[in-house]
């Protein structure tokens, strides 16, 4: 396994341990537009968890793939802890979800071409 897999299946998997944490706390702790934002954010935080561990324990390589988890990894930083910041510390950082949520969008969109790159 190369290194940039370890490191997708690493942040995968804390990545997955802390959008699960971040639902129950909106599930449990909040209501209104904080839970809402929160909920969404570990929502998808969820998803791209399971994306990066799929790049990592995946049997390919290639310089699209390492560029998904990049990309995802951005993603979530900016999507998801932007919208959890803003519930849980009021900080107003609202420009920053539609810059992470591109960050998805090409990470999906660097592995479609990965499947043309190949050698």
């Amino acid at each position: 396994m190369m290194v940039w897999q370890r490191l997708s299946v690493a942040a995968g998997g804390l990545s997955g341990a802390m959008a699960v944490a971040f639902a129950a706390i909106a599930a449990h702790g909040l209501d209104g537009r904080a839970a809402d934002w929160i909920g969404r954010g570990a929502h998808f935080q969820l998803i791209h968890a399971v994306a990066l561990l799929a790049l990592g324990l995946g049997q390919s390589d290639g310089p699209w793939l390492k560029a998904a988890a990049l990309l995802w990894g951005t993603g979530t930083l900016l999507f998801s802890g932007a919208l959890y910041l803003m519930a849980l510390a009021g900080l107003k950082l609202s420009s920053l979800v539609p810059v992470g949520g591109s960050a998805f969008i090409l990470g999906w969109l660097a592995v479609m071409i990965s499947a043309f790159a190949r050698k």
